[in-house]
């Protein structure tokens, strides 16, 4: 049993109106098509996306996380074949999310190499303090996600995994050493950040934690480790990106590396973002390919 555009376009009218008889009425069909229309659908997907039991319709578990990927390929499609909107979804900036650190210090390569092969295309880096760097809300095309953060309805492809280092004041003694371990920091106060940072107390062993100062960004966190407050560990692409006044990067010997995905929406919302996907992993040394 297959299903087609209209079917999700049936949907997402069904899901909009909170009523088969709603939505037949705004689609000038009748209620018995469109709820063979629906039933099609659901038999495709092996699903039940709305639940018929009441009066009003209620969305399914499974139909609320249907609609929310149905919209966006919906509003692509329709985007796509919009003849008034091709030259600008062709030449649009392609904008590259991060948290933290973007690609470290391969950044810079990456932004030479892009303007050398699409001169016409920007490629713009906007730092998003959200765990998937804009990605839902289309602020970003693509993002470089580090940790274990799951974006619903993307794809992504492994990129090098990176070593932890340690943030500390310059002051400190623990900056003057070549490398550091986790236990030397599990004595300190160390700064978090719930929402895109990619520590958490579960790095050290149970019974050896240190204490948390919770921060709410970037530049937070930097403010609370220059002042003395805390320390932090991060990525070794942040010392790349962030070197800030008071603040000193030392390796962290045994930390476990970090993973670094580059993650984009299925279907990509920039005809461009497959180029982007085959430069940044020259660049990065991965060949990994990618998973949905």
């Amino acid at each position: 049993m297959s299903a087609e555009l209209r079917h999700v376009r049936a949907f997402l009218a069904i899901a909009d109106a909170g009523t088969i008889t709603g939505a037949a009425r705004a689609l000038g069909i009748g209620q018995p098509a469109l709820s063979r229309t629906l039933a099609r659908l659901e038999g495709h997907l092996g699903v039940r996306l709305v639940d018929r039991s009441t009066h009003h319709l209620a969305l399914t578990a499974a139909g609320t996380a249907f609609r929310e990927r149905a919209r966006r390929v919906v509003a692509e499609v329709d985007a796509v074949l919009d003849p008034a909107r091709l030259t600008e979804w062709t030449t649009a900036p392609l904008r590259l999310g991060y948290a933290w650190s973007a690609l470290g210090e391969q950044t810079p390569e990456l932004l030479r190499r892009w303007r050398a092969a699409r001169p016409g295309l920007p490629l713009e880096l906007v730092q998003i303090d959200t765990a998937d760097a804009g990605l839902a809300d289309g602020r970003a095309h693509a993002a470089v996600v580090r940790g274990r953060v799951r974006v619903p309805g993307t794809r992504s492809a492994r990129l090098p995994d990176e070593r932890r280092v340690a943030a500390l004041p310059e002051g400190d003694e623990l900056a003057a050493r070549p490398s550091v371990l986790l236990a030397d920091l599990a004595a300190r106060t160390v700064a978090l950040n719930d929402e895109t940072g990619t520590t958490t107390p579960g790095l050290w062993p149970a019974g050896a934690r240190p204490s948390v100062s919770w921060v709410g960004s970037t530049a937070e966190w930097l403010v609370a480790i220059a002042s003395g407050r805390a320390v932090g560990v991060t990525a070794a692409a942040t010392a790349v990106l962030h070197r800030f006044p008071g603040v000193a990067y030392v390796p962290i010997a045994d930390a476990p590396p970090l993973p670094v995905h580059l993650v984009w929406p299925d279907p990509p919302t920039h005809p461009a973002v497959p180029e982007l996907l085959a430069l940044v992993q020259r660049v990065s040394g991965a060949d990994e390919t990618p998973r949905g």
